[in-house]
């Protein structure tokens, strides 16, 4: 059976383009590839579409469109993710219409459809009072406990992405001066981080206590799990998890989220509150645009906002003269 043009372009997009051309990371072409899994099934399951018969022509605005309410009625899934499945769509299309010029319309129409709205949300970051009870909760007599207080001070230290973190190998860490971590993020864009002396002590007794410091061991992960492996993204929430845990018990209003991404934002919160420039936290957390950064500075003016009110609410305000009893002012007025 002779293959779709649908079958040779996807094919294509997610083995070429993304990786080749583009030079995607794995994880972020496994999400496009799972876009089309659900798309593939929405079209066998839903519309009644034969797979081996599904071709370019299906694919326009209506069906997306459709798809996407699929999405959201039928698998619940957040305005969040229906925008992410609507940008991988996008991407594809983008592609498409420079690969099959007869398409253009119909790709333009497919681009023309706008991301959902929904409601701005905050930025969820710890106090520093918080952040250094959680910091001090792994128990540092045991190999397990000193790999996991150095993971934690490592993660907030330099704002690192949950994968950034566990792709570190021995050999991404500078120790001599300037000390710094070279991190790999999105689009595989290699950036360097600074570390803080903290940071750089404990790092140094983990090199040395796992052998790390060697230069033949410059390709083993930073951090390793019990088989010598690399963690998982799973496994930093639940290390993290784990530590969180006991500030909560002890804390009865501390009832917020806290993920390895909380970690990212503490650190971009606390750089912007220490009068750091945005453009330099932009830099520093591997931003493509300062737009995204500008989020620290919305949750900053926004505390700053309800510090205000509360403190308007326990100062009695003065009493201000209404302007119109003031008759030298009024005939100044009409005057003019």
């Amino acid at each position: 059976m002779k293959a779709t043009d649908f079958s040779a372009h996807v094919t294509n997009f997610l083995t070429h383009h993304l990786a080749a051309q583009r030079n995607l990371s794995p994880n972020t072409i496994k999400a496009y590839r799972d876009v089309f899994t659900l798309l593939l099934r929405f079209c066998r399951d839903v519309r009644g579409i034969a797979l081996e018969r599904l071709s370019l022509a299906h694919i326009d605005a209506p069906l997306v469109e459709a798809f996407l309410d699929h999405l959201r009625n039928d698998r619940h899934a957040s305005i969040r993710t229906q925008n992410h499945r609507l940008a991988a769509l996008h991407a594809f299309f983008r592609y498409v219409q420079s690969e099959v010029p007869e398409r253009l319309l119909q790709s333009q129409q497919i681009l023309a459809i706008p991301l959902r709205r929904h409601p701005r949300q905050s930025v969820g970051y710890l106090s520093k009072e918080l952040l250094a009870q959680i910091l001090a909760q792994p128990d540092l007599r045991t190999p397990s406990g000193r790999r996991d207080a150095v993971l934690l001070s490592v993660l907030y230290d330099t704002g690192a992405r949950v994968q950034e973190l566990i792709d570190l190998n021995a050999g991404d860490v500078r120790l001599d001066t300037p000390p710094q971590v070279r991190l790999m993020g999105k689009g595989r864009k290699m950036r360097a981080v600074p570390l803080m002396d903290a940071t750089v002590d404990i790092l140094r007794d983990h090199r040395r206590e796992n052998a790390l410091d060697r230069p033949e061991h410059a390709d083993q992960p930073l951090f390793q799990n019990r088989q010598g492996g690399r963690l998982s993204r799973a496994g930093v929430r639940y290390l993290l998890r784990k530590y969180v845990e006991p500030v909560r018990r002890d804390h009865t209003g501390f009832t917020q989220r806290v993920s390895p991404h909380s970690l990212r934002h503490t650190k971009g919160m606390h750089l912007l509150q220490s009068g750091v420039p945005l453009e330099i936290i932009r830099d520093f957390l591997g931003h493509v645009d300062v737009k995204t950064t500008e989020i620290y500075a919305r949750a900053n003016l926004e505390m700053k906002r309800k510090a205000l009110e509360k403190a308007a609410d326990v100062t009695p305000l003065p009493k201000i003269p209404s302007w119109k009893q003031n008759k030298t002012l009024l005939e100044w007025l009409h005057s003019l």
